[in-house]
């Protein structure tokens, strides 16, 4: 945890975000977000009511896309901004907020749509654009590192929630859901440091890349048991024999 504190040091906002892209070219449609005051200790202490907007893209959405997110070419060309307009609208909605907080989503695919709609429109505001990407962090990225699936892989954002007891909010695909969903399971992983220790020593006894005399007593540990150095010289021995 003092490493993940470390990434908040001496911010007082988080901005939890989602970004929804069409299916080739992958440019936004639509972006998701709710900002986050936090304490000391990196915990939620106030929500602030969440942002949405619809984002026109310069290709259409795909029926892919369509299919899960519910949104449409129709609804985009009566219902959404300019990528431009509804970069400044995001930065409108975090306020003082917007050069000192940390912006958060859960896995890298979200900073890959904003340099596609970077890519596909001559008037980006750059500017904007870059404080996201010089104060980004994948907290999907982050917490895979302690709490994987029964195959050692990055689970969904909703499978982490219903892990962690967290109230889904709904529909699926919905950027501003999925944002709440996040700030959300942010905050329980915070707290909940038992469900982490937990769900960590599954993942240590579960990693193929140790070698199998540590990997043996790492086991043993994690389904606790105790091991001495004598133990642990018998799985060198059983390895090298």
């Amino acid at each position: 945890m003092k490493k993940l504190l470390r990434n908040f040091k001496k911010r007082k906002h988080i901005v939890f975000f989602d970004l929804e892209g069409t299916q080739h070219s992958q440019e936004m449609i639509a972006i998701g977000a709710v900002l986050c005051t936090i304490d000391k200790y990196g915990k939620i202490s106030k929500m602030r009511v969440p942002f949405k907007v619809f984002v026109k893209p310069k290709n259409r959405v795909g029926k892919f896309v369509v299919n899960l997110t519910g949104i449409t070419d129709a609804m985009l060309e009566k219902e959404g901004v300019s990528f431009p307009d509804a970069m400044k609208a995001f930065k409108k909605y975090c306020g003082v907020a917007w050069k000192k907080c940390m912006f958060v989503s859960f896995g890298n695919h979200d900073i890959r749509i904003l340099n596609q709609s970077i890519a596909y429109n001559i008037n980006a505001p750059k500017d904007l654009c870059h404080q996201i990407h010089a104060n980004y962090w994948d907290f999907g990225g982050y917490i895979t590192n302690f709490v994987k699936d029964e195959n050692g892989c990055m689970m969904s954002l909703v499978h982490y929630c219903e892990l962690f007891n967290v109230d889904i909010h709904t529909p699926a695909h919905d950027p501003e859901a999925d944002a709440i969903n996040l700030a959300k399971l942010y905050d329980k992983f915070i707290t909940d440091k038992d469900l982490v220790l937990q769900e960590y020593k599954k993942v240590l006894a579960n990693n193929k890349k140790l070698p199998e005399p540590v990997l043996a007593v790492i086991k043993k540990l994690a389904e606790g048991d105790s091991v001495s150095p004598s133990d642990f010289e018998d799985a060198i021995k059983a390895e090298i024999e």
